[in-house]
Formats: C-alpha cells, sequence, structure tokens
C-alpha cells in the first residue's frame, strides 16, 4: 500500500484534531499530509493542543492572537510582529508544544495549515 493511502495517526496527546476540534477542521488526511482549517473569532480562545508536525501556513484573513503555554506564560504576541501577515500570504511554522490561542483582535483569524508528516525525500 502506498503511503499516500494510509492515513498516519497524529501520536501527540495534545493533538489539534482531539484537543481543539471547535477551531480545526479536517480538509484532508494522507500518509504524507494533513491540511487543517484553522479558525478562531475574536475573543475566542482555543483549549490546550499541540501541532506535532512542520507546517506551511496560508492566511485567509488575520487578526492579532497571543500564543500561550499550558501555564499561562507568554509565547508569543502577534502584536509584537514588525509586519503582520496580510491574507494571500505564505508561512512557514515548526512543530508546537502544547499551547493555546487567544484572537485579541477585531477579525477573524482564519489559517490554512498544510502539516507535512513525511519530510524525508522519496525517490
Amino acid at each position: 500500500m502506498d503511503d499516500l493511502d494510509s492515513a498516519r495517526p497524529a501520536t501527540h496527546v495534545f493533538d489539534a484534531m482531539c484537543k481543539a476540534p471547535d477551531h480545526h477542521r479536517l480538509l484532508l488526511e494522507n500518509g504524507r499530509v494533513r491540511v487543517l482549517d484553522t479558525r478562531l473569532a475574536p475573543g475566542q480562545r482555543t483549549p490546550v493542543h499541540a501541532h506535532e508536525w512542520p507546517a506551511a501556513l496560508y492566511v485567509l484573513s488575520w487578526s492579532d492572537f497571543v500564543r500561550y503555554d499550558p501555564d499561562g506564560k507568554v509565547l508569543l504576541d502577534s502584536r509584537t510582529m514588525a509586519e503582520r501577515p496580510l491574507a494571500g500570504s505564505a508561512l512557514w511554522g515548526g512543530p508546537i508544544g502544547p499551547h493555546f490561542v487567544q484572537n485579541v483582535g477585531n477579525a477573524v483569524l482564519h489559517i490554512l495549515a498544510v502539516e507535512i508528516k513525511d519530510t524525508a525525500e522519496r525517490r
């Protein structure tokens, strides 16, 4: 069986689809990628969750947010970024351990994440 045909399931105990399904919708999954449609409305906060794979991120709409570790320590405050991504921007992000996110802006934060499960070269 080709690894494209079989989904390699997430193994992280805080996987986003298990811990924060109200904010992550699965669009596609196979043995190499998982595509998540991620939305967070103004004022909303996700439950603690994690992303075990690196991902290409495509911004559909931007809003300021704060990412916290499970104890509430700020990991990232987008308001301190030199430039905020515009809709249509693409970004790269590594795996993210357990965290939660709060939308502190006035718009929906809407990101498509293409998580790369298999980073080994194929021939």
